[in-house]
């Protein structure tokens, strides 16, 4: 089953959530305007969105806050892949030019603002300072993820508790708080709002674990983008870090990070030695550990209409294979 025929009772909210974030990004200026419909138009999983709504469903899901909320935290990530492209000077995402190769660094880094300053314009139609404070605290976090990482960069020297504290900050606090500010947007008890932010801290470590493996093991055609992209940037991901158990292997890193210079021999060496390694096997455990912690959360709520559909999420973003 795809994952949209998961959540398919939502169609018509999902909807309402697109055309929301097409009037948000419309701005004056003929080139903001452009290089944000084009991001939008590139599509994307709206998994955010997703969980905004699912964990609504915990409380009233007719309230308009919800949808607001959706809207507001998949501009956000939006937002932050704006970024991520001029940083790692990519250009491709979904198989389609970035803003950043089409317009440049500076149209992109502002392009990528004006899409986070829309996203706290529409939240601030909520009064409710609890979701407030959460997303400031979650934007503190996730900014200081961006700068680690690129503090990181061809850093061969860096541990486990590095890899985990880059990927909590970079995926799982905003799917985290997706699930959260649902929950609380739909006026559910907080207890139970924390235990879904936990589901879904637990659900985007996994869900991060399962990309970094897939940078290595899919396609480019269904990475859209070059095999390996992550090592090209300096980035060591998990099946990495397993793998440079071995001293030849961590010598392969560093003399390929001293280079600062990831050639295509480099990356085909990278690739054979990772599957004789047994490092992807390894990964996908930790990722499944991610899973059953979140599915665990998932028991200890009371029954709610869209509990399984969010188990079964949990379930398909966490045993992908492409």
């Amino acid at each position: 089953m795809k994952l949209p025929k998961t959540y398919g009772f939502l169609k018509r909210e999902l909807n309402t959530i697109e055309k929301s974030l097409n009037e948000s990004i419309q701005a004056d200026h003929p080139i903001l305007r452009k290089a944000s419909t084009e991001l939008l138009s590139a599509g994307g999983k709206r998994i955010r969105p997703v969980f905004v709504l699912l964990a609504g469903r915990l409380g009233n899901p007719k309230t308009d806050q919800i949808k607001t909320v959706a809207v507001s935290l998949e501009l956000i990530h939006m937002a932050t892949l704006v970024h991520d492209d001029v940083i790692d000077n990519a250009e491709l995402r979904r198989g389609k030019p970035t803003i950043k190769h089409l317009y440049g660094n500076r149209v992109a880094m502002y392009a990528g603002d004006y899409i986070l300053a829309r996203a706290l314009e529409v939240i601030t139609t909520i009064d409710h300072p609890d979701i407030h404070r959460i997303l400031s605290k979650t934007l503190v976090e996730v900014s200081i993820g961006e700068i680690e990482q690129l503090k990181d960069r061809f850093n061969w020297n860096q541990n486990f508790r590095d890899y985990l504290r880059r990927i909590k900050r970079k995926t799982a606090l905003l799917i985290a708080t997706s699930c959260q500010l649902g929950a609380i947007a739909a006026g559910a008890d907080y207890k139970e709002s924390r235990k879904l932010y936990k589901y879904g801290y637990y659900v985007g470590m996994s869900y991060q674990v399962i990309d970094d493996i897939l940078d290595f093991t899919a396609s480019s055609r269904q990475l859209g983008k070059p095999a390996g992209n992550d090592l090209r940037q300096g980035n060591i991901t998990l099946p990495i870090l397993i793998a440079m158990h071995d001293a030849s292997f961590h010598q392969l890193i560093k003399n390929a990070f001293k280079a600062r210079e990831i050639t295509e021999p480099v990356i085909e060496e990278v690739l054979r030695r990772l599957d004789e390694s047994g490092a992807i096997e390894k990964s996908y455990e930790i990722s499944n550990h991610y899973l059953q912690k979140a599915l665990h959360i998932l028991e200890t709520l009371p029954d709610f209409d869209s509990k399984k559909t969010l188990a079964d999420i949990a379930s398909y973003l966490g045993k992908r294979r492409s």
